[in-house]
C-alpha cells in the first residue's frame, strides 16, 4: 500500500508544483539556466588553470572534468528534491507552519520533500551530464551496459549522500531556528570533492572519505570508471555509505520531530 501510495501522492505534488512554476515561464527559465551560468564560472576558473599547466598531481582536464560533473550530478538530484530541506529551521519551525505536516495524514519528511521541487536543479543536471558526456568522449570511456549501470548507481548513491548529509545538518533547525548556517558549513565541503581528492593533504582525504563522504559521489567512482588504482570498497561503496547516511539522518529526524512535538509549538 504504501509502496504505491506515497509515489501517486509525490507525482501529484510534483505536478501541481510544475503548473505553479510554469505559469511564469519566463522565472521558470531564468532559475533553471542561471546554475548553468554559475557552473560556466567555476569551469572557466579551471580552464584557465589548466591551461597553463599540463596537469595537476597528475591529472589532466578531461579528467577533472569527469570528477566534476559526477558531483554535479550527484549535487543536482539534492537540489531538485530535497531543497527544502535548507528552510526547515527557517521557513517552517520557526513561523510554526511545520505544525500542519505534524496533523496531516503523510510522513511529515515525505511531506516537506515533496512540497517543493527545485528547478534550478535542472541546469545542474544538464551541466553535469554534458561535461561527463565531453570528458568521456576524449578519455575514450567505452560506455557498455555494466559501465553504464555503473554509472547510474554511482550518481544515484552520490544524490543520496548529499540528502542524507543535508537531512542530519538539517535537523538542526528544531533548536537553532535556522539550520542554514550549519547545513552550509557540511555543504560546502563538497567544494573540495570536485577535484581529486589526492592533490590535497592526507587529512582532507580522510575527512571527505570517513567523515563528510563527498568523495564517494565523485573521486572514488570517477577514478575506477578511469582505470585508476583505486581499492575495491572505495569503488564500490558509494551505495553503502548512502544507505548508512540515511538510516543515521531518518533517525536523527526523528530525534527532532520528538523534540518539536514536545515544544508545544
Amino acid at each position: 500500500m504504501i509502496a504505491t501510495r506515497y509515489p501517486s501522492l509525490y507525482w501529484l505534488f510534483l505536478k501541481n508544483r510544475l503548473k505553479i512554476l510554469m505559469e511564469y515561464r519566463a522565472n521558470f527559465l531564468i532559475g533553471a539556466s542561471s546554475t548553468v551560468v554559475t557552473q560556466g564560472a567555476g569551469l572557466l576558473a579551471i580552464w584557465v588553470v589548466m591551461s597553463q599547466i599540463p596537469s595537476l598531481n597528475g591529472w589532466s582536464l578531461e579528467q577533472i572534468l569527469l570528477i566534476y560533473g559526477m558531483i554535479t550530478l550527484a549535487k543536482s538530484i539534492n537540489h531538485m528534491f530535497a531543497d527544502n530541506l535548507w528552510t526547515l529551521g527557517r521557513q517552517y519551525v520557526r513561523t510554526g507552519t511545520f505544525d500542519r505536516f505534524m496533523v496531516r495524514p503523510i510522513d511529515p519528511l515525505f511531506h516537506l520533500l515533496a512540497d517543493r521541487f527545485c528547478h534550478d536543479g535542472i541546469g545542474n543536471f544538464l551541466v553535469g551530464a554534458a561535461l561527463v558526456l565531453i570528458a568521456a568522449g576524449r578519455l575514450d570511456i567505452a560506455w557498455t551496459a555494466p559501465t553504464i549501470l555503473y554509472f547510474v548507481i554511482m550518481v544515484l548513491s552520490g544524490g543520496l549522500i548529499f540528502i542524507a548529509l543535508n537531512l542530519i545538518t538539517a535537523v538542526s533547525g528544531f533548536w537553532l531556528m535556522d539550520s542554514v548556517p550549519v547545513t552550509r558549513v557540511v555543504f560546502e565541503m563538497h567544494e573540495f570533492a570536485k577535484y581529486p581528492l589526492t592533490i590535497y593533504p592526507q587529512a582532507i582525504g580522510i575527512i571527505l572519505t570517513w567523515l563528510i563522504p563527498y568523495g564517494f559521489a565523485s573521486f572514488y567512482p570517477a577514478a575506477y570508471l578511469l582505470g585508476e588504482d583505486v581499492s575495491p570498497w572505495l569503488a564500490w561503496g558509494a551505495p553503502v555509505v548512502a544507505v548508512v547516511l540515511l538510516a543515521i539522518g531518518l533517525q536523527v529526524w526523528r530525534f527532532g520531530l520528538r523534540h518539536y512535538g514536545s515544544t508545544g509549538t
